[in-house]
C-alpha cells in the first residue's frame, strides 16, 4: 500500500494511530505507536528512531540510536485496536544508512535474495504448523522460602475430581488422547474459530484448525504456505492474534515447547519447497515422488541438523520435548508418511504442486525469520554440494530395538550441545552474507548466558518466566 492510499484508508476507517512492530533477536515482537500525521514521506525515507540498546541482542548503550523503516506493504488494521493500523518495520543504522545485520527480518530477506542469485530457484515456500497450549491459570514464583510453577486448564486430565462451578461435567481429554475429539471434549472450538476469523481479517490465509494430542488445551491452527519473509511475518502476527484472542476470553496462550510433563509438547513442523518459473523443483521421479534436487535439499538439512537445532529449537525447554526414546522427531532420517522421522514427505496428494518436505524438529519458541532462513541455507548447501541423504527409513523408529537404531544419528539432547554444534558448523549460514559472524556470536553468547543462569537457579520456575513470551 502506498502512503497516500494508506492515509485515505485511515481517514475512511477512522484510524488515528499507527503501530510500528519489529522483532528482536530472541523472537519477541516489539512496538511503539504514533499519530497518523507523523507517518509521512520523511518517516518512510529516513525512518523513525528508537533505542536499540534496550532491545535484546541489539546495540550497546554507547551506540544505541537506531531507526525503523516502515514496510507499508505489511500495513493492516490492528485487530485489537479499532483506531490503529499495524506496520512491520525494517531496521537501519542511522550513521551508515545501511540495513542492520542483526535485524532478523533482514536475514530472511538476504536468504531470499541468495536463493535467487544462486540460480537454483526464484522462490522458497514455507508452511509452518505452530502448536500452542491454552491455559486458564499460570503462576510461578521464586523466593527465599519457596519455588514453584503451576499451570491449569479446565480441560486438564487432572481435574476430573475437581469441584467446579455448576458442577464438573467431565469431558476432559486424557493424556495423549486430545487429537481431533469433537465438542464437548474439545471445549476450544469456538475460541479457535474466533482466532481463525481474526487471522483471515488480518490477511493471513488459514487451512484448518483442531485440538492437538495433549490434554489441557493443546491446539493447532495451520496457516497457508507463503514466501520466506511473508511466512515469518505471518508467524509473528499469528502469535499476536492467538494470544490476544485468548486473553479477551480470560485465557492465556503459550508457545513453550514443553509446558507439561508426561504429555506431548508443541512443535512447529515446517513444510518447505523451492520453485522456479512457476514450477515446483521438489517434484520428480525419485523416492516418494521427489526430485533429485529435493533429496539433496534433505541431505543438507540432515547434515546440518545439530547446528540447526540451536536456531530452530533454541531454548532449554526445547530439549524437554526433543527427548530420545519418546514421541519426538529426533531421528535424523527421512521417510514418506512416517512421523517418527525428522523429515517426513507428505503423501496426501500426487499433484506436483503439492510435493514438499516437512521438517518436524523445530518448535514455536524459535525466531521464524532466523529459523526459516537457516533451513533454506542448509537445504541450498545440500543442493550445491550434492549431499546424499542416505536411504529412507520407512519403519516406526519408536518401536525398533536399540541395536537397530544405534547407527541412526539424532539431534543434540541439550541447548549447550546444540550451541556447540552451531559454533563448529555455521559456514553454510554465512554464504552470500545471509548470516554474519557477529550475529552467530551474539546468538550463541546470549543463549549460553541464559542457559547458564537457569542452571544456577535450579530448582526454579523461571522457564515459565523466560519462555512465556516466545
Amino acid at each position: 500500500m502506498e502512503l497516500k492510499a494508506l492515509h485515505e484508508y485511515a481517514a475512511k476507517e477512522g484510524i488515528r494511530l499507527f503501530d510500528l512492530k519489529f522483532t528482536d533477536l530472541v523472537s519477541m515482537w516489539q512496538h511503539f505507536t504514533q499519530p497518523m500525521a507523523q507517518l509521512d514521506e520523511h518517516a518512510i525515507e529516513y525512518g523513525i528512531g528508537f533505542d536499540g540498546s534496550s532491545i535484546r541482542g541489539f546495540q550497546a548503550i554507547n551506540e544505541s540510536d537506531m531507526v525503523l523503516i516502515p514496510d507499508l506493504s505489511t500495513a493492516v488494521k490492528d485487530p485489537f485496536s479499532k483506531d490503529t493500523v499495524s506496520i512491520i518495520c525494517d531496521i537501519n543504522d542511522p550513521i551508515s544508512k545501511q540495513r542492520y545485520s542483526r535485524d532478523p527480518r533482514y536475514v530472511a530477506e538476504k536468504a531470499e535474495k541468495y536463493l535467487k542469485e544462486s540460480g537454483i530457484g526464484d522462490a522458497a515456500y514455507f508452511g509452518p504448523e505452530a502448536e500452542f497450549f491454552v491455559f486458564d491459570d499460570v503462576r510461578y514464583r521464586v523466593g527465599s522460602h519457596e519455588s514453584f510453577y503451576f499451570v491449569d486448564s479446565a480441560e486438564g486430565a487432572w481435574n476430573t475430581g475437581r469441584v467446579e462451578e455448576g458442577g464438573n461435567l467431565g469431558y476432559k481429554p486424557r493424556h495423549k488422547e486430545g487429537y481431533f475429539p469433537v465438542a464437548p471434549t474439545d471445549s476450544l472450538q469456538e475460541l479457535r474459530n474466533e482466532m481463525v476469523e481474526t487471522l483471515m481479517k488480518s490477511g493471513i490465509d488459514v487451512e484448518c484448525h483442531h485440538h492437538e494430542v495433549s490434554t489441557a488445551g493443546q491446539c493447532e491452527i495451520d496457516m497457508r504456505y507463503n514466501t520466506l519473509v511473508r511466512t515469518a511475518d505471518n508467524v509473528m502476527m499469528y502469535k499476536y492474534i492467538v494470544r490476544n484472542v485468548a486473553r479477551k476470553h480470560g485465557k492465556t496462550v503459550t508457545f513453550m515447547p514443553k509446558p507439561l510433563f508426561g504429555d506431548n509438547g508443541s512443535g512447529m513442523h515446517v513444510h518447505q519447497s523451492i520453485w522456479k518459473g512457476g514450477k515446483n523443483l521438489f517434484s520428480g521421479n525419485e523416492y516418494a515422488g521427489l526430485s533429485k534436487l529435493a533429496l539433496y535439499y534433505i541431505g543438507g538439512i540432515l547434515a546440518h541438523a545439530p547446528a540447526l537445532a540451536a536456531i530452530c529449537s533454541p531454548t532449554t525447554n526445547s530439549y524437554k520435548r526433543l527427548v530420545p526414546g519418546f514421541e519426538a522427531p529426533v531421528n535424523l532420517v527421512y521417510s514418506k508418511r512416517n512421523r517418527s522421522a525428522a523429515i517426513r514427505i507428505p503423501m496426501y496428494a500426487d499433484s506436483p504442486k503439492s510435493k514438499r518436505i516437512e521438517y518436524r524438529s523445530p518448535d514455536p519458541s524459535c525466531n521464524p525469520y532466523l529459523a526459516l532462513s537457516a533451513l533454506l541455507m542448509a537445504g541450498l548447501d545440500g543442493i550445491k554440494r550434492k549431499i546424499e541423504p542416505g536411504a529412507p527409513t520407512d519403519t516406526n523408529l519408536y518401536e525398533l530395538p536399540a541395536k537397530e537404531t544405534a547407527n541412526i544419528k539424532s539431534l543434540p539432547t541439550s541447548l549447550p550441545s546444540a550451541l556447540a554444534a552451531l559454533e563448529a558448523d555455521h559456514g553454510f549460514l554465512l554464504e552470500g552474507g545471509v548470516f554474519t559472524d557477529d550475529l552467530i556470536e551474539t546468538w550463541v553468547d546470549y543463549k549460553r548466558e541464559k542457559e547458564e543462569a537457569l542452571v544456577r537457579l535450579r530448582p526454579h520456575p523461571y522457564e515459565y518466566y523466560l519462555y512465556f513470551d516466545v
